[in-house]
């Protein structure tokens, strides 16, 4: 039998960010189904980004109303971090008089540490990156592919749960600081392997040749170099303009990815939401962060006495 439940009408115009843990079918179809024609009837728009055997599920459940649904590539949503974050809010944006759910399944690389860590916190920080913004998210989660210890840090980024009989609050949930701060305020491991470094200088024009010099010596592709220049000029701004005024910049290869820091000799930044909010580029401050994180695929960050280290990682296809 298929539950009728609705989304709860909490009259919330912001953002709302559920937990969807399943393991047949059947419980995806309960579970998801009833969300989405409600969604439908109240107007909104509707977007969906599942593994291709998920997207049949709901097609097929939905008959001729999946018509009306958004259908998107799961692996363009979740191809990096920062770019999901800058994608939905995007969508979100593109329907202002709409309210928008998002049925998606989110990438989780449970044999890649620093991938797995990452998407977890991007998982929490929607809550206050998105707040603002008129969207239902619903992540999810096929509890038969993912191990114990991924599901409960699942739980833990996500205020709310769906289950069969509605919406309850999550029991494990952490508000995004206090989840990221232990990320933000551990030390990174040292480099590995031949390690290049540059210092920051105020002449970025020529500390942009300098880095393109550098990444050619790597075998990075045109195109993934010029996002981590891109990148790196922007961090390079922020030590010159908002840190210390001196930093290093190091780049090194690690189990085929490219690794790239920044470092701010001041350890100002030790805000674990740092580059994870939607700015004006009008704005002087943390522009920067937003989109060197979109230019990367995954970054981690490092502040506090010792001084602000930031690291991101490339994948060179």
């Amino acid at each position: 039998m298929t539950s009728c439940a609705k989304p709860d009408d909490t009259g919330s115009e912001g953002f709302e960010h559920y937990g969807v843990f399943f393991d047949s079918p059947h419980e995806l179809r309960e579970l998801v189904v009833p969300r989405v024609r409600a969604a439908l009837t109240d107007g909104g728009h509707v977007t969906v980004a599942v593994r291709p055997l998920h997207e049949e599920t709901i097609r097929s459940a939905l008959g001729g109303q999946s018509a009306e649904l958004d259908f998107t590539s799961r692996a363009d949503l979740y191809d990096a971090p920062g770019r999901t974050l800058a994608a939905l809010h995007r969508l979100a944006l593109a329907h202002p008089t709409r309210r928008v759910t998002v049925v998606a399944e989110p990438v989780l690389p449970t044999d890649a540490p620093v991938g797995l860590r990452e998407w977890h916190r991007l998982d929490s920080v929607l809550d206050s990156a998105l707040a603002g913004s008129r969207m239902s998210l619903l992540c999810l989660h096929d509890s038969r592919h993912l191990p114990a210890r991924a599901r409960g840090i699942a739980r833990s980024t996500h205020p709310l749960l769906v289950a069969p009989n509605g919406v309850r609050t999550s029991p494990d949930y952490l508000d995004p600081a206090t989840f990221s701060a232990p990320d933000v305020a551990r030390t990174l491991p040292a480099p590995t392997g031949t390690v290049r470094t540059l210092d920051v200088h105020p002449d970025l024009p020529v500390l942009r040749d300098e880095v393109t010099a550098l990444a050619d010596t790597t075998g990075i592709p045109e195109e993934r170099a010029g996002d981590l220049v891109l990148a790196v000029n922007e961090l390079a701004a922020n030590v010159l303009e908002h840190g210390a005024g001196k930093g290093t910049i190091s780049l090194w290869r690690s189990a085929g990815w490219i690794v790239c820091d920044v470092f701010d000799e001041r350890g100002s930044l030790t805000d674990p939401l740092s580059g994870y909010r939607p700015t004006d580029p009008r704005d002087t401050r943390g522009y920067g962060l937003w989109i060197s994180r979109q230019m990367c695929d995954f970054m981690e960050i490092s502040g506090g006495n010792h001084g602000s280290l930031i690291r991101m990682h490339f994948r060179p296809d």
